[in-house]
């Protein structure tokens, strides 16, 4: 598992070569070993193997083209549902409709999410993470039938990776993202020098450039994720947990 995890790539383009029930479900079976809150398991998957439905889903993901030519599609879901359901028919009352249990919820989709995709890497699958389930998710909702107190939280195309293998993508060193008993904020001088080498990869020298940026984080905070987007998204989110039943108001 340590050597498939030094070698994770995003992998966007995939063979015709079919991923049988047999083994996708060994692999959720083992996912579902994963750690999840109060052992609950407050997460459900939904599959997409016909070609209808992942058309379906694609517009929801911004017409990423490993939707529709992926064999497999996975929606992770926060959900209380089935607990919440569970309980009452057992003469209990859980109150799970709150922001607390939706953070548990979607907490838990992602250790499952997460223990799928390391499970899924060592027996020769290549897989992308879709961050667009969150932009999107009323839509999703609707085009997979979730109930009250069921939220998609993350997508995973899921097939056997097309030759060459794409680059992988590069980290920050670990001494970015560490800290030793306490948080020690940044200073000027290791911002630069954490930063150093992820702006100087002529890759991203290449996105400065062709974006008519001065800097890389321009790219970032301008084209990928600017203010309005952010915010539209977040209010976007806001009203579908409303709607899901997990806030007020």
């Amino acid at each position: 598992m340590i050597e498939c995890m030094k070698k994770r790539r995003t992998i966007r383009q995939y063979t015709s070569q079919p991923v049988s029930d047999e083994l996708l479900n060994e692999l959720l079976e083992v996912a579902s070993r994963a750690s999840n809150t109060g052992n609950m398991q407050l997460y459900s998957v939904i599959v997409t193997r016909d070609q209808e439905g992942k058309e379906q889903l694609a517009p929801a993901h911004f017409n990423q083209p490993m939707i529709t030519s992926a064999p497999v599609v996975l929606t992770f879901c926060a959900d209380v549902n089935r607990f919440v359901k569970w309980a009452e028919q057992r003469k209990a009352e859980a109150g799970f409709d709150n922001l607390q249990m939706f953070i548990a919820a979607a907490i838990d989709a992602m250790l499952f999410a997460e223990a799928f995709a390391e499970a899924a890497e060592e027996r020769g699958l290549g897989l992308c993470y879709l961050g667009t389930t969150a932009y999107n998710a009323g839509e999703i909702i609707k085009i997979l039938s979730l109930p009250k107190l069921v939220v998609p939280i993350v997508t995973l195309t899921v097939g056997y990776p097309q030759d060459p293998l794409p680059e992988q993508s590069e980290r920050l060193p670990l001494d970015a993202i560490l800290h030793i008993g306490h948080y020690t904020d940044y200073t000027p001088e290791s911002i630069d020098r954490f930063y150093k080498e992820k702006e100087e990869l002529e890759v991203n020298k290449h996105f400065v450039r062709i974006n008519h940026k001065e800097t890389l984080a321009q790219v970032f905070t301008d084209l990928r994720y600017p203010k309005e987007n952010n915010e539209k998204f977040s209010e976007t989110l806001l009203q579908t947990l409303k709607e899901q039943g997990f806030l007020k108001g």
